[in-house]
């Protein structure tokens, strides 16, 4: 298909409400900066009318293309189905949620045609948010770097512009557990930040409870880093000088004739070497268990549906195109 100058990947669950202002601000911004562009929708198996308010779309703006999974995948597979399919030389990752501002892209625009390869939003204000996403959010970005061998921004999500260049490298990244902007830091090129304070949602109820953020914390943390596999030897070590100091004073107690009869010390140190050894075997399956997802080789996601603002003609051969590519690991 044919190249635009500018694709705009949007991964939605259930926005059926923020649609019609999201698809208004991005046309509004993109029709200021005047050269060709395509809106990318996905649909991560919304349940709420959001795939029927895309339809609309796609009838009334033929920039539009809409993208329905086959069930919900997850954001991060949701968005890397987006970026598969951008036909841009630039590609603007934004959320649906629109506390990312779409009229930051003639600044980012700006940025890239300087020089830069990547141009990421960097937030220094969250507003609408409670006391403890901010702090959580704020500590896990600086624990992350302390783990990580490669540099990941503070402060930052995947609302970013990239080039063509950083998306073709992106998509040959086969991992199963996804952690976009990590994997783009990972990469390099010249990185440079732009700063905004981030709004509230324009409609509807965060799909990132806190079991969701947590679960993807950890898909961060292990897509970047196997300290915590290294975590064992520290643990193991130091449990090791513990245990030798128990059973000094267990030995000198014997000689003093000062031993306690019973069995509670004995059940506190069981149970505190189990403990530390349980952790450590939970550690290791849980990158073992990654390492089996990824050799069964499965997709990783399956799109239902494409809808160009064009001709179904081309929806539907876009549609069986899709089906053979989502085989591959891209």
């Amino acid at each position: 298909m044919d190249r635009v100058h500018i694709s705009i990947v949007v991964p939605c669950l259930n926005e059926v409400e923020g649609l019609g202002e999201l698809h208004r601000r991005l046309s509004t911004v993109c029709a200021a900066v005047k050269e060709s562009h395509e809106i990318l929708l996905i649909d991560d198996g919304s349940t709420d009318g959001t795939w029927e308010h895309m339809l609309q779309l796609c009838a009334a703006d033929k920039a539009v293309r809409a993208v329905r999974m086959s069930r919900n995948f997850g954001h991060q597979l949701a968005l890397s189905a987006g970026l598969t399919l951008a036909r841009g030389d630039r590609v603007l990752i934004i959320d649906a949620d629109l506390q990312d501002p779409p009229e930051l892209l003639p600044e980012m625009l700006a940025l890239i045609d300087a020089g830069a390869d990547v141009v990421y939003g960097q937030r220094t204000a969250r507003e609408g948010e409670t006391w403890l996403k901010r702090s959580t959010a704020r500590w896990f970005y600086r624990l992350l770097n302390q783990l990580s061998e490669h540099r990941i921004p503070a402060d930052t999500g995947d609302f970013r512009l990239i080039t063509r260049r950083v998306l073709d490298i992106l998509n040959q990244m086969p991992e199963r557990h996804r952690y976009i902007r990590g994997m783009i830091a990972w990469i390099g090129l010249q990185q440079v930040p732009i700063t905004y304070q981030r709004k509230e949602r324009f409609a509807g109820n965060t799909k990132y409870p806190f079991g969701k953020m947590t679960k993807f914390a950890f898909d961060a943390i292990t897509s970047f880093s196997v300290k915590p596999l290294k975590l064992s030897i520290w643990l193991g070590l130091l449990t090791s000088i513990i245990a030798v100091l128990m059973l000094g004073m267990t030995i000198v107690a014997w000689f003093l004739d000062l031993a306690v009869v019973g069995w509670s010390s004995l059940f506190a140190a069981i149970t505190f070497f189990s403990s530390i050894q349980l952790f450590i075997i939970g550690i290791l399956g849980e990158y073992l268990g990654r390492v089996a997802e990824q050799l069964r080789g499965r997709p990783l996601y399956v799109i239902e549906q494409v809808v160009s603002g064009s001709t179904d003609l081309e929806a539907k051969s876009s549609r069986n195109a899709l089906r053979t590519e989502s085989g591959g690991d891209n």
